[in-house]
């Protein structure tokens, strides 16, 4: 899951960018408005953590572009303002939850894993297709109640595939999605071969199907 930390006070963002990533999300980081606005024209998130008071613009007009844009990702408001006129302008703006700074951040992730499965997972933690059975919350993935082992990336590719079945996935959204936003730097993208190659083996192993299909000269597809 690819998340975006908007927020100005620099400790706190690297501090909460350091907590998530050990809890296996791809953060990207902007610590003011325009970084920020820059970010999301042009990249996909998953979790957008957004300070309303930012140095060069206020994030309640961040969460209005998000919005008018149709940018399908789930909102988080983190902020120092505590009035309850803030949290109601940003919930009513299409925010899914609200947090006052100081807060802890186990909490925080335990929100983000509220609001992942309310937009992605249809309200649970775990996913199923056919023989495929993923927890979200363990990172387990099972193959006709055969455990098997991926690496975070692979995971996180399967997960990708599994929440957007039956969309073609071009390779450069791929990349961007599970790897940091510099990735679109890259010259080629042989390493998504080499990932898909490894969950396809290991999903065999255990007697399931391939359902990732090769839509050539377009991406892929995760359908039966």
């Amino acid at each position: 899951m690819k998340v975006l930390i908007v927020e100005d006070e620099i400790e706190l963002l690297i501090g909460v960018s350091n907590y998530l990533t050990k809890e296996k999300y791809t953060c990207e980081l902007a610590e003011n408005f325009e970084k920020a606005n820059y970010k999301l024209s042009i990249y996909e998130y998953d979790i957008i953590l957004l300070d309303i008071t930012l140095p060069d613009g206020n994030g309640i007009e961040l969460l209005k572009s998000i919005k008018k844009n149709n940018i399908h990702a789930g909102i988080i408001i983190i902020s120092a303002k505590s009035s309850l006129d803030d949290k109601i302008n940003g919930l009513d703006l299409g925010a899914d939850d609200y947090m006052t700074k100081p807060f802890q951040l186990s909490e925080l992730n335990s929100r983000i894993k509220a609001v992942l499965r309310r937009r992605k997972y249809e309200g649970d933690n775990i996913l199923i297709f056919n023989e495929i059975i993923l927890n979200t919350d363990s990172k387990e993935v099972n193959i006709n109640n055969k455990p098997i082992t991926l690496t975070k990336k692979e995971y996180d590719m399967l997960l990708y595939f599994i929440i957007n079945k039956n969309r073609v996935l071009t390779k450069e959204a791929i990349a961007e999605h599970l790897w940091d936003d510099n990735i679109d730097l890259s010259d080629n993208y042989d390493f998504i071969y080499t990932h898909l190659n490894n969950i396809r083996r290991k999903i065999k192993s255990k007697g399931g199907t391939d359902y990732i299909k090769t839509i050539y000269g377009m991406g892929y597809k995760f359908t039966e």
